[in-house]
């Protein structure tokens, strides 16, 4: 028997993608309240680089970071009535080195150098320094999506975030993808980017505790080199995971991760529910050839 795929996604300008075995679908409500599908064939093969442990972590995340960013720059062209408008590789590629310069600088390097300047003259303990550390990475996420919480576009794209997971939910459970039944379901879900990168942050205490060096320039490139490596630890932690989701001990580790999605999930309406719907649906039958 074949093993069940599980699709996966992410809300982008006023609609959502969700990615398949085989395939890609952007489903964007244009400005004539129309919903504007998209698909276009992805490499998803378990194949050769793709099957080992932890590099295959890597390879997922970088995919999905680019085929991300291409999806907000679709969506953003057919939510301004711009479909004609086409994508540059210069211009992706700009936007994903941007954002990882952020998030690398804002998360990692932020959170070394407070604990540089007012933790460590107090402490003597590299393992409590970077236990300080991950408290204030943590809590520099958690104001971060407080903010933006406070933008109206944002928490329209959040909404989506939570039509993206009752999608998939209610796709899981086998249940007709309709907005009635489909608006029943949860906006969480264990496989959800958020949870992931909570997930990173607490491996990283782990992962940065293996480099006790004293020189401030070391440390800081450290935070930087070993992104992948983190990033490759917490893809299989949530792979792992997730196989066993209905474990007691697996479920009582989902619960901050869980309970931080809903700060990147709203309350979805029958329209954004509808786009979702088209999303994965179109996801499904491109991936049947249809």
């Amino acid at each position: 028997m074949a093993k069940e795929f599980h699709y996966g996604g992410q809300a982008v300008i006023e609609g959502v993608m969700m990615r398949g075995q085989r395939s890609m679908a952007v489903a964007v409500r244009s400005p004539s309240g129309q919903v504007h599908v998209t698909t276009k064939p992805i490499s998803n093969s378990q194949t050769g680089i793709r099957k080992i442990p932890f590099v295959r972590g890597v390879i997922v995340l970088v995919e999905s970071l680019v085929l991300g960013i291409g999806a907000l720059f679709e969506s953003a062209n057919v939510s301004l009535g711009e479909e004609d408008q086409k994508i540059s590789g210069p211009l992706l590629w700009g936007t994903l080195a941007l954002s990882l310069a952020f998030a690398a600088a804002v998360f990692f390097v932020t959170p070394l150098l407070i604990t540089k300047s007012f933790v460590d003259p107090h402490l003597d303990s590299t393992l409590l320094s970077n236990l300080v550390e991950g408290i204030i990475r943590v809590a520099i996420f958690v104001v971060y999506l407080a903010l933006v919480n406070l933008i109206p576009d944002i928490r329209t794209v959040f909404a989506y975030h939570g039509a993206e997971h009752k999608t998939i939910n209610a796709y899981e459970h086998h249940v007709p993808l309709e907005p009635e039944p489909v608006a029943k379901f949860s906006t969480a879900h264990v496989r959800c980017g958020t949870s992931f990168l909570f997930a990173v942050m607490i491996i990283a205490i782990v992962v940065f505790s293996l480099v006790p060096s004293p020189d401030i320039w070391l440390r800081i490139a450290s935070r930087i080199v070993l992104i992948p490596v983190i990033a490759a630890v917490g893809y299989e932690f949530t792979r792992f995971s997730a196989r066993f989701a209905d474990n007691r001990i697996m479920r009582v580790l989902f619960l901050p991760g869980l309970a931080l999605q809903k700060m990147t999930t709203r309350q979805p309406n029958n329209r954004q529910l509808e786009v979702a719907i088209s999303a994965l649906k179109g996801a499904i039958e491109a991936d049947k050839g249809g």
